[in-house]
């Protein structure tokens, strides 16, 4: 599978992430994105002048779609709710409590 492929198929999946339905089905921006791969690509035929930009144009929407999921994924879980526990704070920062016997 080409590179441009890869980055389409990517591209697609980011954009079904992203959607409230989980489907992209009837979604304007899947369609033109796979509009815009198909005008650019490369055949036997004719040669793009922008291949190389096309593609690097769809990583660079595909690197902004996946920070925004991470982002809204790590605001989401240290998003402020209040007073935490010590306990709670030492366990989002990889540190665990010493026990007291009794």
């Amino acid at each position: 599978m080409t590179a441009p492929v890869k980055t389409l198929r990517s591209l697609l999946n980011e954009l079904r992430l992203a959607s409230p339905s989980g489907s992209i089905k009837d979604s304007l921006a899947a369609k033109y994105i796979v509009a815009q791969f198909q005008k650019y690509r490369t055949t036997d035929q004719t040669l793009c002048k922008a291949k190389e930009e096309m593609h690097f144009l769809g990583q660079t929407y595909l690197c902004y779609l996946q920070s925004q999921r991470n982002y809204q994924r790590i605001r989401k879980e240290y998003s402020g709710r209040g007073e935490r526990t010590v306990e709670d704070t030492a366990k989002m920062v990889g540190f665990k409590l010493p026990h007291d016997p009794k």
